[in-house]
């Protein structure tokens, strides 16, 4: 899919802010309103843009703990598989393949450590889970979510 400067520009001002309206993105880019809205409406249409969503501070839910950990899984357990079954439990936010000895990395949000352990037996007990090694955030060095300012974009030209 390719994007032009116009639609990577519009990308930038809603990942900068999704709440802005048409006519603020239209101010920011060159365009109308109306012209804006077309793009965001193909953008969607074509995948680009897969949803609009809020930041929240994680601890403000409750969620004050966190935890990487790295699966082992038995024989050649497919990605889809693993994807499934990791699916099943919310504290888990996010879910890759990786490269090394383990087949994937999960991330856990979790309301404590003891939280975090309960998760981990649950993950452990999946069948194709030979083992796990967890690491419990300290702190974050960064977290920096993708923002996108009007005149620097990360996308290539």
């Amino acid at each position: 899919m390719e994007l032009d400067r116009l639609d990577r520009d519009i990308i930038g001002a809603l990942v900068e802010d999704a709440r802005a309206t048409y006519a603020e993105i239209g101010q920011r880019v060159g365009l109308s309103a109306s012209a804006v809205k077309r793009r965001v409406d193909r953008l969607r249409d074509r995948g680009a843009i897969t949803g609009f969503t809020a930041r929240v501070e994680p601890a403000a839910l409750g969620w004050t703990t966190e935890a990487y950990v790295e699966l082992f899984c038995a024989g050649k357990t497919s990605p889809p598989e693993i994807g499934v079954a990791v699916a099943r439990h919310p504290e888990v936010v996010s879910a890759c393949t990786i490269t090394g000895e383990a087949d994937a990395l999960l991330h856990i949000r979790a309301t404590d450590v003891r939280h975090v352990e309960r998760v981990i037996e649950r993950i452990a007990a999946e069948p194709f889970v030979v083992r796990t090694k967890s690491s419990i955030v300290l702190s974050r060095l960064i977290d920096t979510p993708l923002i996108v300012t009007h005149n620097e974009s990360p996308f290539p030209p």
